[in-house]
């Protein structure tokens, strides 16, 4: 079978990544189809509207950002013995100079850990931001360089560019390296598992998310987000790009105070993505 990359697991483990079972067959259909045009190219049509197929069926893959069908997507959280109802509150897209230390004050006055993605660019602009997540507790992961739209179309070695500057960019702000990454808008393509393989990240989507860069009504995304609140949860909300209120605020800080409400009413406990990850290589 063929192997994409080796990555540091849990606890800094080296594990082996095995390509996903729909990439490993897409491989064989172009052998078999590579095959079988050169003895029957008569049949070239034929050949032509199954790699075709193929490559439909991969681009929906990469389309839908909970989807595990291009490689490992965190969806949940890892059940462990010390957490067991854990609860991870993400933050994307920061950080930005007017949310983020508001949302970190609100973290602060619930006494909350959360897991910003962090654009590199962004990073950069606002180092400070990045020691004040840093020294709250808050890990601080990858969300690319430069986070654009189109990421999904990137070829492999733009992807391994973008995402090796964010490492370094973030990891030298953060003195840590990030272990996960979420794609822009949670797009991406097969070229993605074996860059996120050979950089040691762990790629990450979501339980619940709310749309909170589009809809400023925060009784809509709170609904959305406090659904059926349940262990492992991952839920999505932004400091950067944040959709504002009728009255021109972040909705997200609208919603966060509430949410951290409603979290604990259920008896869930946020954590960290990184203290998920080393509380699931525990014996």
């Amino acid at each position: 079978m063929p192997m994409i990359g080796v990555a540091a697991g849990p606890a800094g483990r080296t594990e082996r990544r095995r390509a996903s079972a729909l990439i490993r067959l897409s491989v064989l259909l172009h052998v078999l189809v590579a095959a079988s045009a050169a003895a029957l190219p008569e049949l070239w049509r034929w050949w032509l509207g199954l790699i075709l197929l193929d490559h439909l069926v991969l681009t929906a893959a990469g389309l839908w950002p909970r989807s595990a069908l291009l490689g490992p997507n965190w969806r949940r959280l890892p059940m462990t013995a010390r957490w067991p109802r854990a609860i991870a509150i993400t933050i994307d897209d920061g950080p930005d100079p007017e949310v983020t230390p508001q949302a970190l004050e609100v973290l602060a006055r619930h006494d909350v850990r959360a897991t910003f993605f962090c654009i590199g660019e962004r990073a950069l602009a606002h180092p400070e931001l990045v020691a004040a997540m840093v020294a709250a507790g808050h890990a601080v992961e990858n969300h690319s360089q430069r986070h654009r739209h189109h990421f999904s179309l990137y070829g492999p070695w733009r992807i391994h560019a973008d995402l090796a500057e964010a490492q370094e960019t973030l990891g030298r702000l953060a003195s840590s390296p990030p272990r996960f990454f979420r794609a822009p808008a949670g797009l991406r393509n097969p070229f993605l598992e074996p860059v996120l393989a050979r950089l040691g990240l762990q790629l990450v989507s979501w339980s619940r998310r709310a749309f909170d860069t589009r809809v400023g009504d925060p009784r809509r995304v709170l609904a959305r987000l406090a659904q059926g609140l349940k262990p492992g949860a991952i839920l999505l909300l932004h400091d950067g790009n944040a959709a504002r209120t009728p009255q021109g605020r972040p909705v997200i800080l609208e919603v966060l105070p509430e949410l951290i409400e409603r979290i604990r009413v259920a008896g869930l406990e946020p954590i960290t993505l990184p203290d998920a990850l080393a509380a699931a290589s525990e014996p």
